[in-house]
């Protein structure tokens, strides 16, 4: 998605292998606990993402917490089996991923944000995906993220709204080197 001025750097590239907290009780700061790491400890330039699930019927949960919903073990499907358990009887199954990109460049700090909106299931249904896509359809559509194909996923997900925004910042922006 981004023009060929840029060179992208993965943290694997870097030497970068540490697992970074993030403790804040945002999408939006534990995206820039994410981008500030790399910016401080390598010196790049650098964006970062967060992702949670927010479900009407909960408040928003698990929002901030999707990853570790069930416990710290980042378990996809204990994190299921808990939410679907949440909205047991529950009728307003209406939910929402939001991703947000955290962008540190030349000084200064952006944020991108993009978000689906769709229902939850009763139990889950495919095997594509990860996460919550088993059990979240978006609206418009039958099939959960785990039925759709990449392909069709990527061009409606979160992601790659909040990834639109950000190539389109840059893009349209100029940055002295």
């Amino acid at each position: 998605m981004l023009s060929d001025n840029y060179i992208l750097t993965g943290l694997s590239d870097i030497n970068c292998s540490e697992d970074v907290a993030e403790t804040a009780d945002t999408l939006e700061g534990n995206a820039l606990i994410k981008a500030r790491y790399v910016k401080d400890h390598y010196g790049y330039d650098c964006f970062a993402d967060d992702t949670g699930l927010e479900v009407e019927a909960l408040d928003g949960e698990p929002g901030v917490y999707s990853a570790r919903y069930a416990g710290p073990a980042h378990d996809s499907q204990a994190n299921i089996r808990k939410l679907l358990q949440a909205l047991e009887g529950e009728t307003n199954r209406k939910a929402r991923f939001r991703t947000v990109i955290a962008l540190a460049l030349k000084g200064k700090e952006y944020v991108f944000e993009g978000i689906i909106e769709g229902n939850i299931t009763e139990s889950p249904r495919g095997n594509n995906g990860f996460g919550y896509d088993p059990v979240f359809v978006p609206d418009g559509f039958t099939k959960t993220f785990a039925e759709l194909s990449d392909q069709e996923k990527n061009a409606i997900s979160h992601r790659a709204k909040a990834v639109h925004q950000l190539a389109w910042f840059l893009s349209s922006h100029t940055f002295e080197i």
